[in-house]
């Protein structure tokens, strides 16, 4: 074990000494800049506490169902959403015209995409939806279940046995 060890510890410190001289030897050949002060970077920071995140009630959304947008607008094209559902709330077959990235914040959401086995999913789970992939969700009785969404489009819910036309009204308009 220990000659493991050292073999490996050796092997490491070669590997860092051959980037390190590849490292020196780039830096030689570039041209020295002037030494100017270093500047911040221009980018942004949004902070945003859980008292502060507004949340509404969704278009065509049933009762108690909220959104709180983090950015980008959900009617118009990518956005970051938290969703809120009621404990007890359900959702038979349907799809969204967006992929999207789901994280779940709280509660225990009950999910089960077509051809596949209902899954529980507790705070900390991910899940992600893309091509539209139909499925159920339901948010466990006992407490609310909250979801961090990241989505590359607008937002839509669109039920399976929705007649086209129905659908269709469902639909954010751009």
């Amino acid at each position: 074990m220990t000659k493991r060890f050292g073999s490996l510890a050796v092997g490491a410190l070669v590997a860092l000494g051959l980037s390190t001289g590849a490292y020196a030897e780039e830096k030689a050949k570039a041209p020295e800049k002037a030494k100017a002060p270093a500047k911040a970077s221009g980018g942004k920071a949004v902070l945003m506490g859980a008292d502060e995140l507004k949340w509404t009630d969704p278009a065509g959304a049933p009762p108690g169902v909220k959104m709180a947008v983090l950015w980008g607008d959900p009617a118009k094209g990518p956005h970051g959403a938290m969703h809120r559902f009621p404990g007890g709330f359900s959702v038979g077959p349907h799809h969204h015209s967006s992929g999207h990235h789901v994280f779940v914040v709280s509660g225990t959401l009950s999910l089960t995409p077509e051809g596949a086995a209902e899954k529980k999913l507790g705070p900390g789970s991910y899940f992600s939806l893309t091509g539209k992939k139909k499925h159920s969700t339901k948010c466990e009785a006992g407490a609310d279940c909250v979801l961090a969404v990241d989505c590359g489009g607008p937002w839509d819910v669109v039920l399976a046995d929705a007649k086209k036309d129905d659908a269709k009204k469902e639909e954010p308009k751009k």
